[in-house]
């Protein structure tokens, strides 16, 4: 009679994984997570409370195993946990783009602006920041 409001209905993890496979999505169980693919890129997803929530950034298959993006400041790469390392083309990094858009949009998570206007890449390694975190680094003259 009242105005009530209705109780949001928050959806299990099953609940939103069959929702990625409504929206065309790939879901194979994998041990303590999930595997979530399409066209080439893949995520894995673990379960917490609930919510769906990416064990890592996403990236593209390289076998078994998900390549992250590497901006090396001179050009993106993407690297396997292995050390397998390949040239990122621009065919995907935007299928990696569309991707996490996708996937962001069908768990219902939040799209934040920097995500929104390109890849972000999960590592940056340029060349001239390289040891800087292990104090003063070596210089060329020091060999």
């Amino acid at each position: 009679m009242f105005f009530r409001r209705e109780t949001p209905k928050i959806p299990t993890f099953s609940e939103r994984l069959e929702q990625l496979r409504q929206a065309g999505f790939t879901v194979a169980a994998e041990g303590a997570v999930t595997r979530v693919s399409r066209d080439g890129c893949a995520v894995d997803l673990r379960d917490e409370s609930g919510l769906a929530h990416a064990a890592s950034r996403a990236g593209i298959e390289m076998g078994s195993e998900i390549g992250a993006l590497v901006d090396g400041g001179y050009q993106k790469f993407f690297r396997t946990p292995a050390g397998q390392q390949k040239p990122a083309t621009a065919v995907e990094l935007k299928a990696l783009h569309a991707f996490e858009e996708d996937l962001h949009e069908t768990l219902g998570q939040q799209n934040y602006y920097n995500e929104a206007l390109g890849t972000v890449s999960t590592f940056y390694l340029y060349d001239r920041v390289k040891d800087r975190d292990q104090g003063v680094p070596k210089r060329v003259w020091e060999s």
